[in-house]
């Protein structure tokens, strides 16, 4: 089984039932997975911040949310974790493309790697990053975690875990 469809099955078998995605080419596989999965409502957005907004709302409409974003956007995103995501205590797993390591092809992309594990601790996010395939079976007990506690959670998946950019 693919990375993707495992992250997309455990997705499911968690009752995430709204996911929204800011488009990368790391995760095009699990964005195509999602959007091929009927028990997940897809709603692409233009930013992340955009993407929190729409999963608060989803949330209070009932529904279990999940965003699918690129780390390069975690600076544009704090007021919302704190003020919304965090303030009212909603659980939103965050699956994060890690962009900015050895190797990264774009020079842009490294300066936000270099501040984006410091920013999800000085938030007090719970962060998991995966490097290598078999990490993935970590995520459905990250899942339920997030889920148990009201808490986003990040899970950065870097070019390795994904075999490059």
């Amino acid at each position: 089984m693919s990375v993707s469809k495992k992250i997309v099955e455990d997705l499911v078998a968690n009752q995430v039932s709204f996911v929204t995605t800011v488009p990368c080419k790391q995760l095009a596989g699990v964005i195509d997975e999602v959007e091929a999965q009927d028990g997940i409502y897809h709603i692409p957005a233009n930013k992340e911040d955009e993407g929190m907004g729409l999963c608060a709302g989803a949330y209070m409409g009932g529904k279990r949310p999940a965003i699918i974003m690129q780390n390069t956007a975690i600076g544009v995103t704090v007021n919302t974790l704190v003020t919304l995501t965090q303030y009212y205590r909603m659980p939103l797993p965050m699956l994060i493309s890690y962009r900015g390591e050895l190797g990264e092809p774009v020079a842009c992309q490294v300066e936000m790697a270099v501040h984006t594990k410091a920013l999800l601790a000085q938030l007090n996010i719970p962060t998991y990053h995966f490097h290598h395939e078999d990490d993935v079976k970590e995520f459905d007990a990250i899942l339920k975690h997030t889920f148990m506690c009201n808490k986003p959670v990040a899970i950065l998946t870097d070019a390795s875990f994904w075999k490059g950019y």
